[in-house]
C-alpha cells in the first residue's frame, strides 16, 4: 500500500491518526519482508539472539526478556529444539525449571541469520542520511517510553 493509498483509506484522520496507520502498516511489511528475507523468523531470531548471548538461561527467564508470551516461547522452543538449534534440560531436584542453551548447529544459525539482518537493515535504511536516523532513533525511543506509559497506566 501507498502512501497515497493511506490517504485515501484515512482521509478524515487526523494527522496523528494518520501517522499511527503508517507505522502500522511499515511495521508489518517491515515483520513481513524481514522473515522472508533471513532463514528465521523474527521471533525465533530474537530468541536465539538471546541465548547467543548466555551460556544458559531458564525457560522462564527467557520468555520475560523476549517479547513473546509463555506459549508463543514454549512453541518456538520445541520447534527450535526439533531442528537442534537449541537443547533443554531439566533442573536436577526441580523438574518445574526448565534449563535452555544454543546448540553449535543454533550458534552458527544465528550467525548467518545476524549477517542476513545486517543487509536487510542496510537495504531497508538505504538513502536515509545519518541525521535522518538519529532522529529517528530519538522518535522511536519517546514512542516506546510513551508506550511504557500507557501500559503501566491501564
Amino acid at each position: 500500500m501507498y502512501m497515497k493509498d493511506v490517504m485515501i483509506l484515512s482521509q478524515d484522520w487526523s494527522q496523528k491518526s494518520q501517522l499511527l496507520y503508517q507505522m502500522y502498516r511499515v511495521n508489518n511489511s517491515i515483520n513481513t519482508t524481514f522473515d522472508a528475507f533471513i532463514s528465521l523468523s523474527q521471533s525465533r531470531f530474537e530468541i536465539l539472539a538471546l541465548l547467543y548471548q548466555e551460556t544458559e538461561i531458564s525457560q522462564s527467564n527467557l520468555q520475560k526478556r523476549v517479547t513473546l508470551d509463555k506459549a508463543a516461547v514454549a512453541r518456538h522452543l520445541k520447534q527450535l529444539e526439533e531442528q537442534k538449534f537449541v537443547s533443554r534440560r531439566k533442573k536436577d531436584g526441580d523438574n518445574r525449571i526448565i534449563w535452555v542453551q544454543l546448540t553449535e548447529l543454533g550458534r552458527v544459525s544465528i550467525e548467518a541469520s545476524k549477517q542476513e539482518k545486517e543487509q536487510f537493515a542496510n537495504e531497508l535504511l538505504h538513502q536515509i542520511s545519518d541525521t535522518e536516523l538519529d532522529t529517528l532513533q530519538r522518535i522511536l525511543v519517546q514512542l516506546d517510553e510513551n508506550v511504557s506509559r500507557m501500559t503501566r497506566d491501564l
